[in-house]
């Protein structure tokens, strides 16, 4: 909790209930990321679904794109919304900097012209539902677009696309380098450090890192600056840092040019780190003393942990990632960096930096993934039956997954065991991008990604949206435009004869299916309630477009492909059980009123009269490796 700026997100906030967000008060985006036909932004600031913000969802909200005839696509259409059931975040705010040793940043309240009742504003809601983290492991890409890389960077989400993402190594305390670090198969952690970024409206550190060898190792308390990849000189300083010969700018010229909007390249990780690192872990939350993988820290019943995250770092990664003597400045208004000998014992500024302030997004995308890769949900009663008993599935389950596989079509995108073909098996074995069989179009489509009709490409163009470079996520436009290799160090398996002869816009990641019974709303704007919508969706063919056959199925077909689905929870999901218990978690839900009116926080005053919505917390109790009371659906469905 004490990883937001208002001492209350978490990445957990989002991802606390079967991996996924059950809240369903102020849940709702009205449709921020429509676009033109031309690719502008042409954001809906309209709430179909309760009118305004701070709503209470009701059953009878769902679907968001409802029909006469929920079996024809072509029935009357009662009504429509491009809303999606998102996850609330943070208000809207401009970041000015961490206060020491207080989980609450120094932020200034902007006035919010979407997420705000009566001119109050509320948190905002992110323009997507929350997928579940269980089982994410196997994804080859994460997020919904695919946009968090398999390749991750030590910085930020983009992976090798990311021209300018540079950490500091310390082959001795007295020597700092800027390095590149690639490393494979890690989209989780390339996933974990983007929300950090998103939750600020903006922040310092902003500006391409210059790659620099700092040396601090002679005998003449000087602190040589060169050029990582030329070797060239650049400047002299002193122990302070100042200036003796050289440059005085240590900004070089950037290695690529900065975008119109530049929020992307926020590099808040050091500003978590020094933050953080000042903190006692989970301060905020008691911790189970029976909890699978923090009990033997647990201080319970106080909140918090035993152990540092100094220590726990220290522990964890290797002495040339945080052990240095060197520390380092940055400009808040420039980006430009200074280095100068750690003096005593005196407090560092918040523009500061040890080695370990510094790298911590390395260390905070690592250590997050590290733990999703324990969430593993593998004792269904499906995977019981894959593994020879034939009495863990129902006469009726048996049927459905038999309907999966032929009638339904169901295993063209939920192949594999992981039930997903955006998966890293998928994608070793057949192609990060690949071209579809000629029954399903025969055009080029990213491992995973299908559009298959629940809203309009232009209100959501998912993977066929660019990155923060403005390159494209698809990597099938990425083969077509040439600059697959350059941007993801492979050469491209297939490549498209045309735009026409790919399908990136509207295309969204395929997710695993364990757990579905418990992660209800559906679909990327999550528009379907419950199991039996999501069926009569593919049964129809989908909502807009022609990617999907209807399927025809009958009724009794349709109750066992949901009969089906509900065989794939795994028990220890649904009660809390290890690996899925968890330390205490409060989590903002709504606020007090409605959509009409909300009760105004006094504590928040600014300058030009902004004010905030109080907080209505829920409590999410710790629970031990033996689990707890078992998870609720959404809505009571």
């Amino acid at each position: 909790m004490q990883l937001g700026t208002d001492g209350v997100q978490a990445c957990a906030s989002c991802h606390f209930h079967a991996g996924a967000d059950n809240r369903s008060k102020n849940q709702i985006d009205p449709g921020r990321l429509r676009v033109n036909a031309d690719r502008t932004p042409n954001p809906d600031p309209t709430f179909d679904t309760g009118g305004r913000p701070n709503y209470q969802l009701q059953v009878g909200d769902y679907p968001f794109h409802k029909l006469s005839n929920p079996g024809d696509r072509t029935s009357t259409v009662l009504s429509d919304s491009n809303d999606s059931t998102g996850s609330q975040g943070v208000f809207r705010t401009r970041f000015v900097d961490v206060i020491p040793g207080s989980d609450r940043d120094n932020v200034t309240p902007l006035p919010d012209e979407i997420f705000n009742v009566q001119g109050t504003n509320v948190r905002q809601v992110t323009a997507r539902n929350s997928p579940s983290t269980i089982n994410s492991v196997f994804n080859f890409r994460n997020f919904w677009d695919g946009r968090a890389q398999n390749i991750f960077n030590g910085v930020s989400q983009f992976g090798l696309r990311d021209p300018n993402a540079y950490v500091l190594k310390a082959s001795k305390p007295q020597l700092l380098e800027d390095v590149k670090v690639s490393i494979n198969n890690s989209s989780l952690a390339s996933q974990a450090v983007g929300p950090p970024l998103s939750s600020l409206e903006t922040a310092a550190e902003d500006l391409p890192i210059a790659p620099f060898r700092v040396d601090a190792s002679g005998n003449n308390d000087r602190i040589v600056v060169s050029d990582v990849n030329t070797g060239q000189q650049i400047a002299v300083l002193n122990p302070e840092g100042e200036t003796v010969s050289g440059r005085t700018d240590l900004m070089p010229a950037q290695t690529e040019p900065l975008p119109a909007n530049n929020q992307q390249f926020q590099r808040i990780g050091r500003k978590l780190g020094k933050k953080l690192l000042a903190l006692r872990p989970l301060n905020k939350q008691q911790v189970a003393r029976d909890d699978s993988v923090l009990g033997r820290y647990s201080r319970y019943p106080r909140s918090g942990l035993n152990p540092s995250y100094d220590n726990l770092i220290r522990q964890a990664f290797k002495p040339e990632w945080w052990n240095s003597n060197i520390i380092i400045h940055i400009n808040p208004e420039t980006g430009e960096r200074r280095f100068m000998q750690r003096q005593g014992r005196r407090p560092l500024n918040t523009n500061e930096y040890t080695l370990m302030e510094y790298n911590f997004s390395l260390f905070f995308g690592l250590a997050v993934q590290e733990y999703e890769s324990t969430l593993v949900a593998d004792q269904t009663p499906f995977d019981q039956f894959l593994s020879g008993n034939n009495g863990a599935l129902t006469t009726q389950q048996q049927q459905g997954w038999q309907i999966f596989q032929t009638k339904g079509i169901c295993i063209g995108c939920h192949g594999g065991s992981e039930l997903t073909v955006a998966s890293v098996s998928s994608a070793t074995s057949q192609g990060r991008i690949r071209r579809a069989p000629t029954f399903a179009g025969g055009r080029v489509e990213d491992a995973g990604f299908f559009n298959i009709g629940v809203r309009p490409p232009l209100d959501d163009l998912g993977v066929g949206s660019n990155d923060a470079f403005g390159n494209p996520l698809s990597e099938s436009r990425l083969a077509l435009n040439g600059t697959f290799k350059e941007l993801l160090g492979e050469e491209p398996p297939v490549v498209p004869n045309s735009e026409q002869d790919l399908v990136a816009d509207g295309a969204f990641k395929t997710p695993g299916l364990r757990n579905v019974e418990l992660t209800a709303p559906y679909f990327h704007n999550g528009g379907q309630l419950t199991l039996e919508q999501v069926i009569d969706f593919y049964n129809r063919g989908g909502d807009f477009g022609q990617n999907l056959p209807p399927l025809n199925l009958t009724t009794e077909e349709k109750q066992a492909l949901v009969a089906f689905l509900k065989g794939l929870t795994d028990e220890r999901v649904r009660f809390q059980r290890a690996p899925f218990d968890h330390p205490q978690l409060f989590v903002p839900n709504g606020h007090p009123g409605n959509q009409n009116s909300v009760a105004i926080d006094p504590n928040v005053r600014t300058q030009d009269s902004t004010t905030q919505a109080r907080d209505q917390l829920l409590e999410i109790p710790a629970v031990g490796r033996n689990g707890g009371n078992p998870l609720s659906n959404f809505l009571g469905t």
